[in-house]
């Protein structure tokens, strides 16, 4: 080691950044105290980091990272043990393939070198980054204790929970709400198998996901939470436990414990920390056991004001107009997940008053909202989309909001309905929104009806926010994505981004907002949809008429620093 040390205090005499006395007060500092030699120069102010980098990258052609700029990945940075990063005061920071980009204080260590690559069996390539960044990004391994401790408490429970048969079917109620709080702490709470589910629920509800994945795979059972529209894996379960963990959730959700051969649907609430929380339960017989997914609802989260659905100002202005009409049909369009029927729970009740009755039909009703009259799918009992549909025109709506136009017979009466003095919100799978004039026209719709009864569309996307906590500017660098996107959309301009941080999980986002495009129907779309024309000159004529199409949308948000440019893409343009 001392051997390499030398070698950077020749260098740095060698490009004249240290005189030769310089240089041997320093080692003979480094003696008494056994630093290393570039800490040293920087406390006696022969040098500052910034000098020692530059050498080393321009003389040395030794790479330099600037840590804040890179989101590192817990898994990455768990190939090198803690004691050893340490140690050496080296931080992995990009795998590719058997490689791994590390980041060191004293990239010319050459034993530093070698352990790091006997401990991880990768071919290592140094970096160097000051020893202010690697301290800094040394946390993330206090913060991967933390989360290891976490989930192997839970799989001490699965083990002992994979030995208990699985509970009575007579056990709780399909309407018992049950109550989390405290499930974090050592909970009394009966059996394991209970402190299991309650503590994957109490953790998912923290972390604010939207989904619970447990899937079987092989010897193990994989648990994913969706973040923000994204899933990511956080705990192994041993496939043991699957069969009560299974029980328990069952019993949870009003579901046949005994029945493993068929899909099934449940539903319960729990209280955590006061709030009352719904949960959907799905099950679906897979190769090595059942799969569930559990999609949390929370109301609080869900119920979002009008203002609070990230219109822009002028979207938001064109939207508002279209809903304050007393008859017509609106369409919130988009993939699964997109926020559509936040889009429409926030309309209704800005519509909710008591002069007007609004009544809605949904499969299922998501949430309650008081003052509206809601009705439940049953297909069971014969109740469908265009049955109750025809049921509530004869309750004097004012109002109708249908979950989701799927048939020609549903389309037909909802059209029907908006033309005869209603107000019909509803929802359409289209990638855009001049897609949806056109789909109900492709469902049989006569292009008459659709033109007298369509009066405006909402597409939507959520995009993931920047965190706040480590959000920071950059200049897109030319021959990337996101530089080669805003070369066609204009000026190359400043952007924001999220380092990563604990706040976000190291992810740089937090959070989820929506972009949107609000297609309002004129004359000239109307003669379009007169002459079938596709929805592909539909969509030009109505950005010609003013519509921000989704892609705009975004980058207007990104350039205000409330996402990213690469999430746009991904989200609105399908790449990246």
């Amino acid at each position: 080691m001392a051997a390499q040390r030398r070698r950077l205090g020749d260098l740095l005499v060698e490009t004249g950044l240290l005189t030769p006395s310089q240089l041997e007060r320093a080692l003979q500092e480094q003696k008494r105290t056994g630093e290393r030699l570039g800490k040293i120069l920087v406390r006696l102010g022969f040098l500052s980091e910034r000098d020692i980098l530059e050498a080393l990258e321009f003389q040395l052609g030794i790479p330099k990272v600037n840590l804040e700029d890179y989101r590192l990945d817990p898994e990455v940075v768990g190939l090198i043990p803690e004691e050893l990063a340490r140690r050496h005061m080296a931080v992995p920071v990009k795998k590719d393939g058997n490689r791994l980009l590390v980041a060191m204080a004293d990239p010319l260590n050459l034993l530093a070198i070698d352990d790091l690559r006997l401990a991880t069996r990768m071919e290592i390539l140094p970096a160097i980054a000051t020893e202010k960044e690697i301290q800094a990004a040394l946390s993330i391994y206090q913060q991967n204790r933390a989360k290891q401790a976490k989930w192997a408490q839970l799989a001490d429970l699965a083990e002992t929970a994979a030995g208990l048969a699985a509970e009575a079917a007579a056990g709780a109620p399909s309407r018992e709400i049950f109550n989390l709080d405290g499930a974090g702490a050592a909970s009394s709470d009966g059996a394991p198998v209970v402190r299991l589910v309650n503590n994957l629920i109490a953790q998912a509800v923290q972390v604010k996901a939207s989904d619970i994945h447990l899937e079987p795979q092989g010897e193990r059972i994989r648990v994913r939470f969706r973040v923000d529209g994204l899933l990511r894996e956080v705990a192994q379960l041993p496939l043991s436990a699957l069969s009560s963990l299974v029980s328990r959730i069952k019993i949870m959700g009003g579901m046949d414990i005994a029945e493993k051969r068929l899909p099934q649907d449940g539903r319960f609430q729990v209280t955590l920390e006061g709030r009352n929380i719904d949960l959907r339960v799905s099950t679906l017989p897979a190769v090595y056991g059942e799969k569930v997914v559990l999609r949390i609802l929370d109301k609080e989260a869900m119920m979002i004001p009008l203002e609070g659905l990230g219109f822009l100002p002028s979207l938001r202005e064109r939207y508002e107009a279209l809903i304050r009409s007393t008859y017509g049909m609106i369409l919130i369009t988009g993939p699964t997940g997109s926020g559509k029927t936040t889009t429409l729970y926030a309309t209704l009740k800005a519509l909710n008053t008591p002069e007007k009755n609004i009544v809605t039909i949904e499969d299922p009703v998501e949430y309650l909202l008081e003052g509206i009259n809601q009705v439940r799918v049953n297909p069971k009992a014969g109740l469908d989309f265009a049955s109750g549909l025809r049921s509530i025109l004869r309750q004097d709506p004012d109002i109708i909001m249908v979950g989701e136009i799927r048939d020609r017979e549903t389309a037909d009466i909802a059209v029907r309905a908006a033309t005869t003095g209603h107000l019909v919100l509803s929802t359409l799978h289209t990638n855009d929104a001049a897609g949806a004039v056109t789909r109900l026209v492709d469902m049989g719709v006569e292009p008459f009806l659709v033109n007298s009864s369509l009066i405006g569309v909402v597409a939507q996307r959520l995009v993931r926010l920047i965190c706040p906590h480590c959000k920071e500017e950059y200049l897109p660098a030319p021959g990337t994505p996101e530089y080669a996107y805003l070369q066609g959309e204009g000026e190359i301009t400043s952007l924001y981004r999220g380092r990563g941080c604990p706040a976000c999980n190291y992810t740089g986002y937090r959070g989820r907002t929506a972009i949107q495009e609000v297609l309002v129907m004129t004359e000239r779309l109307r003669s379009l949809v007169s002459a079938k024309e596709p929805s592909v000159i539909i969509r030009k004529a109505a950005i010609e008429e003013g519509m921000i199409p989704l892609h705009r949308d975004g980058l207007y948000k990104a350039r205000q620093g409330l996402t990213t440019v690469s999430e746009v893409m991904r989200v609105a343009l399908g790449g990246f």
